[in-house]
Parts: structure tokens; sequence; C-alpha cells
């Protein structure tokens, strides 16, 4: 069969099932399309399509069966568009694994092993594609807040090696809250503990939560040391470490307990953020109290304002 013929062939079977237009008939201002297409009955019937008879350019009359194998199958009911373009959408759930990992293998192989043709490329998008996104503007956004806390600390502390002082408890939860993850992921399924937005969102919150204690102990030393009016010394260290032990521990405590739910039905459906998120500050909360009360009263006493 010569493509002429083919695309004949082609024509004859859209103008039968889906009418083709032959003509026009004007009414006034009205312009009435004329459509050729067979009738109801038998377009009704996909069995009685074998038996349309076509005429190729020679004037020989077949049944369509004898040019074409027809069958009964599955398969897409309308070709989807983009940008007037043509969209074949691929989707798979990744299970198992991370989904950043799985899309950049997916992408190396793509690449390496398929070869697309002219005007046709690949795309890849979805979960992923919308986590690296989230993942990028709450890392801006991070940094833009982070930039305005220190301004502030620098207002109410008024000296820099006090928020210095305060910023240092910032690595403090980021030990815990990194075990927390890969603990985890260790316990948990393959490609979990990795790097999502809950775990961005919970070092963000617990960052805010472990510099608070830090304030809430520094400006207590301040307040010994300028309302009470006690001379400088390791006395005013302990003290202050002592009174202030309480508070630390009673918000750490409060805020871990009301996350241990979360963390405990991290795999639940719905709970993929808060999941995470309760995990990392959970693991950080322990370590930044711990070394809040241990080792913020030594860095004071070595770095302090006070200190001669």
């Amino acid at each position: 069969m010569s493509e002429v013929e083919f695309d004949l062939l082609l024509d004859a079977v859209q103008t039968a099932y889906q009418g083709s237009v032959v003509a026009q008939i004007y009414r006034g201002n009205i312009v009435t399309d004329v459509a050729v297409l067979l009738s109801g009955a038998r377009r009704q019937d996909p069995e009685t399509l074998g038996g349309l008879t076509l005429r190729n350019t020679q004037g020989l009359r077949v049944p369509l069966r004898e040019l074409a194998e027809i069958e009964a199958t599955t398969g897409r009911h309308s070709i989807l568009h983009d940008g007037a373009r043509r969209r074949q959408t691929v989707t798979c759930a990744v299970s198992g694994r991370a989904i950043a990992a799985f899309v950049k293998e997916a992408q190396a192989r793509v690449a390496d092993k398929v070869k697309l043709p002219r005007g046709v490329y690949a795309a890849f998008s979805g979960a992923a594609d919308a986590a690296r996104s989230a993942r990028q503007e709450l890392l801006l956004h991070s940094a833009i807040a982070g930039v305005g806390i220190v301004l502030l600390l620098f207002v109410v502390l008024r000296r820099a090696r006090n928020v210095a002082l305060v910023l240092a408890n910032v690595p403090f939860a980021l030990v815990g809250g990194v075990l927390a993850v890969w603990v985890a992921g260790w316990l948990g399924e393959p490609g979990e503990g990795g790097l999502t937005i809950g775990t961005l969102v919970g070092f963000v919150t617990l960052f805010g939560i472990t510099m608070r204690n830090s304030i809430m102990l520094i400006s207590h030393y301040e307040h010994l040391l300028t309302v009470e009016g006690m001379v400088w010394g390791l006395e005013v260290v302990m003290r202050g470490a002592t009174e202030r032990f309480v508070p630390i521990v009673m918000t750490a405590l409060c805020a871990g307990l009301g996350l241990v739910p979360l963390a405990l039905g991290g795999g639940e459906a719905g709970r993929e953020i808060e999941g995470p998120m309760a995990v990392v500050i959970l693991g950080g909360l322990i370590t930044s109290t711990a070394l809040n009360l241990l080792v913020m009263p030594a860095l004071y006493w070595k770095f302090g304002t006070a200190k001669k």
C-alpha cells in the first residue's frame, strides 16, 4: 500500500466514524456545515468496522478487514496537549528509596539509552520537582529570616559576643537533628531519613526553640550582673545555670512530649511532613538542651562580655 492509498484509507475511516464536512448551506447570515458519516446504528457496533467498504485509486472495492487487522483493545481515549504540543505522560510509584535519587538515576538512564526522535524530549516532574522547588523557596526564606533574627539579637543584646554565644547553640541542635534523621532512616524504610521538606521545616523550628533557650540563659546572666549587682565570677555562672535549669528543661520537655505522637506515627498517610519534622525537633531538643546547660555556661565563663 502506497502512502497516498494509506492516507485515503485513514480519511475514509475518519469520515465514516467521525464525519467530514463536505459542503455548507447558507441561510441568510447563518452558515450550516453538511457532514457525511455512517448512521448511528453502524457506528455504535465496533465489530462492523471490518466490513467498511473502501475503494482504492484504481476503483477496486475491498472491505477494511482485508487491508488492516482490527481487534478490540485498550488504549488512550484522548491525546493530551500542553502549550500546543502533544504530551505523553508516564507515571510510576517509587517505593523503597528516595524519590530524588530515583529521578536522578532515571534521568541518567534515559539520556544514555533512549534515543528520542527530532522534536520529542523528556521532562521529569511530579513530587520530586515540586519538592526541589519547595526546598529552594524554604532555604531562601529561611536565609532572609536568619538575617532578620541576627539583627534583632544585636538590637536586644547590644553586644556581639552575646549574639555569638546565642548562635553557638545552633550547632548543638544541628547535631541532634542530623543524628535523629540518620536513626530514622536506619530504622525505617529504605529511602527514609533524607533531606525532605519535613526535615527542613523541623530544622528551622528547632533553631528557633534552641536560640530561645540560649537567650533565656544569657539574658539571666546579664540580669544578675546589671540588676542584682553581682560581681563577675564563677558564682554568677553557676547561679545563672541553676536558676534557668527548670525553665529550659520544661520548655524542651513540653515541646518534646507534644511531638512524640507525630514522630511515632510519621509513616502514616498524611504525615509525610509532620513526621520527619517531629523527629528532627525531638533529636535536636535532646542535644541542644543538654549542651546548653553544660557547655553554654562554660562558654559564657570563657568568652562572656563581663570577663575582664
